[in-house]
């Protein structure tokens, strides 16, 4: 049986948390901060222990590894982008936009897993596609549907079609690919992240439907959704700004739901956005303000899902 939701989840605990201008250039959400390396490193600490904390205490199985201090990886609390895990044993290696963040992907952290009693089959390594300047941000890129089998991506700098392609032939998924836009200073730009607009859950698929300018891809959108017995939860610009579409969808060891969604997030939301969501599943909220300012990624981008059987 296909599972859309797992109770393994697993984070990286930062060493060197900070802004990278590599990822700057095309993630609006990012803010500088004039305060201390070491200070905002230690506030992301805090941050991160807390939401770990909130997650174990809800009974999701946690896995934190440790970032190392060298070589310096201001991005390594968010590992969703350079790998995934699949039923089968699969693990796939991401091509990543910022020659930074390439420096995140760690043998021993895979090694690790195996450890702990997961059976990876296959490693199958997408980075190739970095020497032609093709990238596919990992689930910050897709969106996947695992039981239907579909994956979500909007196109942009971190998204390319060649090798959303190709990771759908391989694991057999259907793409569904659209444009999906922001206004930053009074310019159209690319939203770079599919993550930053869309998250399905089980039931539930929270969009940012006003992102995407082609009434054509939203048509086909809408309806792969409900075909895929998808509730919909429109979001707004300002919603999305907030990171309202960085959610993820988590059970604990007793198979109970959850949606993490950030503070920030969370105080986004309507009141019958809300009630929908307590409809089907409980909501972990952790306050993350650091991470979100100078990451620019919130929840979701935090905790890389691990679908692999155990041995």
């Amino acid at each position: 049986m296909i599972h859309q939701t797992t109770s393994s989840i697993l984070m990286v605990r930062p060493a060197n948390f900070g802004f990278n201008p590599e990822t700057a250039a095309n993630n609006f959400y990012q803010q500088k901060d004039d305060r201390s390396a070491d200070e905002l490193n230690q506030l992301a600490i805090g941050e991160f222990d807390a939401f770990v904390s909130l997650l174990g205490g809800k009974g999701v199985e946690v896995i934190v590894i440790e970032d190392t201090k060298e070589p310096v990886k201001t991005d390594a609390i968010f590992p969703n982008n350079w790998f995934s895990t699949h039923e089968d044993g699969k693990v796939i290696l991401y091509p990543m936009f910022s020659p930074i963040r390439r420096l995140e992907r760690r043998k021993d952290l895979i090694e690790s897993l195996i450890a702990k009693g997961f059976m990876v089959n296959e490693i199958i390594d997408l980075t190739f596609f970095e020497e032609d300047n093709q990238y596919l941000e990992g689930t910050g890129s897709l969106i996947l549907d695992r039981i239907n089998q579909l994956a979500y991506a909007c196109l942009s700098e971190r998204t390319h079609e060649i090798p959303l392609d190709y990771f759908g032939r391989i694991l057999g998924y259907e793409t569904v690919k659209f444009d999906a836009v922001q206004k930053i200073d009074g310019k159209i730009t690319p939203i770079y992240h599919t993550n930053v607009m869309m998250h399905l859950g089980r039931h539930l698929a929270v969009i940012c439907l006003d992102s995407i300018p082609s009434a054509t891809e939203r048509k086909i959108l809408q309806d792969k959704l409900e075909q895929g017995g998808k509730k919909i939860i429109p979001i707004s610009s300002h919603q999305k700004f907030n990171f309202a579409g960085n959610m993820l969808e988590v059970q604990n060891v007793n198979g109970q739901p959850f949606t993490v969604v950030s503070q920030t997030a969370l105080k986004s939301l309507k009141k019958g956005q809300l009630q929908t969501l307590e409809k089907y599943t409980e909501v972990i909220s952790p306050a993350i303000p650091t991470i979100e300012k100078l990451g620019g990624g919130s929840v979701r981008c935090m905790m890389a899902e691990i679908f692999l059987p155990r041995s």
